[in-house]
């Protein structure tokens, strides 16, 4: 019994490994408002520790019953990797003449691989491998040395939805008459209305407030931020 109890702490640890860093994966890019937030990242890295979990262990009691039967243990970790492209592949979408998405996508897929090391009992690397995630989005990213000549600002806008019902594209319009672009967007409803929130890439001499001016001139807008 003591045997037993122990084997099952042991896979409880690495479920609880796995979730902590699916979790420090994903709240980074829940700061952000990407596509795939904590929540995704964490039941992605649980799922996938789980399935490695099975895939070692699981199959124990069939291997000793019969003796002409043999299994490949890492035939269910290629089924994960395979799995988690559709995933992947629908966070990745087309707009306005460029790809977004590809970096949320790319984060997924290495909370699978952490998820996948964490339980198979592969501590270390798992740990080192989010870390060396989290700085990779941290220094790459809209802060960091790989920013580029746009800068990156988030939107955050409050309107009623029957007096704005093209709201995008009223907002589109005035952020290409300045050069700026929409990255990723999210939509939330609310008891009085909808906010959408929005990262946009702009040139390094955008006036928010002059584009706040003209935003708050359009129907339906109660509320225009800029940061």
């Amino acid at each position: 019994m003591e045997a037993f109890v122990r084997e099952q702490a042991v896979y409880v640890i690495r479920l609880l490994a796995a979730m902590v860093c699916g979790g420090l994966i994903g709240y980074e890019g829940h700061s952000r408002r990407k596509t795939a937030g904590l929540r995704t990242h964490v039941i992605i890295a649980l799922a996938s520790a789980l399935m490695m979990i099975l895939s070692k262990y699981g199959f124990f009691d069939v291997l000793g019953s019969y003796e002409d039967v043999k299994l490949d243990p890492s035939r269910m970790a290629s089924g994960i990797v395979t799995a988690i492209g559709f995933i992947g592949s629908g966070i990745i979408f087309f707009r306005n003449n460029s790809i977004k998405g590809t970096a949320t996508s790319a984060g997924i897929w290495a909370t699978v691989g952490v998820g996948m090391a964490m339980g198979s009992g592969m501590y270390l690397p798992g740990a080192v491998t989010t870390v060396l995630v989290i700085l990779s989005e941290v220094l790459l990213g809209k802060h960091g040395f790989a920013k580029g000549s746009l800068n990156e600002r988030e939107l955050e806008v409050r309107y009623v939805m029957e007096e704005a019902a093209d709201v995008y594209t009223d907002l589109n319009h005035l952020l290409e008459k300045r050069q700026c672009r929409f990255e990723e967007i999210q939509w939330e409803e609310t008891g009085d209305g909808c906010v959408l929130f929005a990262q946009m890439r702009v040139p390094a001499g955008f006036e928010a407030s002059e584009f706040i001016r003209e935003a708050r001139m359009l129907p339906g807008l109660t509320k225009v931020s800029v940061q």
